[in-house]
């Protein structure tokens, strides 16, 4: 039996973030990461499983100017610790990034959010882009399109792509810099039992007994609360997304306009993080009766938070009958099908680059997690938001879409509720915390300046000026 202050079930994103922020920036004594597969982010945030996409909500089109203004912070927070922490660039990558818009409609769409909604001036350095710029920065998505076809973008240069598996690995290496920090892989938890001064954590490798515990296990987390009696007003919609895979047709990432009712990611092109010569497009969302792909022993994990109840039952009929959801599903569907899948995806990918043909792009063969959308059975409709159960000494962390974009600012969130568990025995450095992490994110004046410095070394100062 090993005694500890914090338990942290799970080490994806979400379970790594939370113990570098406990470790590095709070006086907590001994903090605990138990994971139960044998790598850290092995699962929903290893590099194959995800788009590889920061999401700061400036290009994804379906975020209110009220949700891009939160992910906004999140997205930094991790940015400026790769600024910071990861200057060769071996985690992440940063290129361009675009949402694009085909038509008098979706041009329109774009120029109102930009202009109108507010996203220009929250976002100072996206920028409105016509065609000929466009094929500057992507010479594909313009070549082989209809000249009279009106073509916009909104660009940034904050295109970051990361790995967040290895972002993940780099939290937990610094963390164990820490002195009272442990970290148990390949072990897998077998129940927490609350006893009243404390929690038991069972394993199949011993017992913890710890004050407070944090679950970060993705969709097992209200897993985890159902089985203690938590969360009986959720359910889960798991979906999972796939890939198509190119040869080397774009230089950043190009998304398509999303639609706003949907909480899945439209689909979008872009080279990956570690292998520039490959693009990926998706991702497809099919819905999965698993928590985890390709894994059949987590179907059973799927019935225990599905739960089979009337209210359960009623909130999928509810959900999967609206007009807009049941014909995106069913058009994912076929995207999975062998002989007509790619051909039926084809349009998506054509639409960021037209002259692709369905000989050049093969489906993504190991791709894919499963991100949970949150059920709310009490008013049978999706969660769109992040969902914490937050009980006496316990949290439970269900993180879906962009839950790894923001998962420093959960991190510091879920810092202070877990202080609360502690009655204020311990404190958090928000100022080094900051210091470590957005304050490097590079600001618009900052590279304007950066920029003007670079010009001005470029352009001699005439010899007359010397006197």
């Amino acid at each position: 039996m090993s005694d500890t202050d914090l338990v942290i079930i799970g080490g994806g994103i979400s379970g790594a973030s939370l113990l570098y922020t406990v470790a590095k920036f709070t006086d907590v004594d001994d903090v605990t990461l138990i994971e139960k597969e044998r790598e850290i982010a092995a699962i929903n945030s290893h590099r194959t499983n995800n788009s590889q996409t920061l999401h700061f909500g400036d290009i994804e089109t379906n975020y209110t100017l009220e949700k891009a203004e939160e992910v906004k912070e999140g997205a930094e927070l991790l940015a400026g610790y790769l600024e910071g922490a990861d200057p060769d660039r071996e985690m992440h990558s940063k290129r361009s990034k675009m949402v694009l818009g085909v038509g008098d409609e979706e041009v329109a769409k774009l120029e109102e959010r930009y202009r109108e909604n507010g996203f220009g001036d929250l976002f100072p350095k996206l920028r409105e882009i016509g065609r000929e710029e466009i094929a500057e920065l992507e010479p594909k998505v313009v070549e082989g399109r209809d000249p009279g076809t009106e073509l916009k973008a909104l660009q940034t240069p904050d295109g970051y792509v990361v790995d967040y598996g290895a972002v993940a690995e780099s939290f937990v290496d610094a963390a164990r810099e820490e002195a009272g920090v442990s970290v148990h892989l390949g072990t897998t938890v077998t129940g927490v039992d609350d006893r009243g001064d404390g929690f038991r954590v069972d394993t199949d490798d011993g017992e913890f007994d710890a004050e407070a515990v944090v679950v970060a296990a993705g969709s097992h987390s209200l897993q985890f609360a159902k089985e203690m009696g938590y969360g009986e007003g959720m359910s889960l919609l798991p979906v999972a997304g796939s890939f198509f895979l190119a040869d080397d047709l774009l230089n950043g990432k190009v998304y398509t306009l999303q639609m706003k009712k949907l909480p899945f990611a439209a689909v979008h092109g872009d080279a990956d993080v570690h292998d520039g010569s490959v693009t990926r497009f998706g991702p497809t969302a099919k819905l999965v009766p698993a928590l985890e792909r390709g894994h059949l022993s987590t179907v059973s994990d799927f019935v225990d938070v599905f739960g089979f109840n009337p209210d359960s039952v009623l909130s999928y009929v509810n959900i999967l009958s609206d007009r807009i959801l049941f014909p995106y599903v069913v058009r994912n569907l076929v995207y999975d099908l062998p002989a007509v899948g790619k051909r039926a995806f084809l349009p998506n990918v054509q639409k960021v680059v037209p002259s692709v043909d369905v000989d050049d792009i093969d489906r993504a063969k190991g791709y894919g997690g499963v991100r949970p959308q949150i059920v709310d059975t009490e008013n049978k409709e999706l969660d769109m938001g992040e969902a914490k159960i937050v009980e006496d000494g316990i949290l439970f962390n269900i993180t879906p879409s962009p839950g790894a974009s923001t998962a420093l600012k959960n991190a510091m969130t879920d810092v202070g509720t877990v202080l609360d568990f502690f009655e204020d025995d311990y404190e958090f450095d928000e100022a080094a915390f900051r210091d470590a992490t957005i304050e490097n994110f590079p600001r618009a004046d900052e590279e304007s300046d950066a920029e003007s410095a670079d010009a001005e070394a470029d352009d001699p100062v005439p010899a007359e000026a010397d006197d």
